[in-house]
């Protein structure tokens, strides 16, 4: 599922999850382990109540080179297909 953020469109970055999820635009969200959880809690709580499935990654290094960036990344969402 991990390689599907290399192919297929998606966000990167807390604020950009939060605005996709709050338009029901998310297909699954990938969380790192070790990112801060002030960060990562409320993304948590919004993908519960929305009923989006969330997928964790061991670091956040792991999921920035999935997403194809340079810099570490503690949430991604691939986007609904449209």
């Amino acid at each position: 599922m991990l390689t599907k953020l290399q192919t297929q469109n998606k966000v990167v970055g807390a604020k950009q999850v939060k605005r996709a999820l709050s338009k029901s635009e998310v297909e699954v969200v990938f969380i790192a382990k070790d990112a801060d959880k002030k960060v990562t809690n409320e993304i948590e709580k919004l993908c519960e109540s929305k009923n989006v499935p969330v997928e964790y990654v061991d670091h956040m290094e792991q999921l920035g080179e999935a997403c194809g960036i340079d810099i570490n990344a503690a949430v991604a969402a691939l986007l609904n297909k449209n």
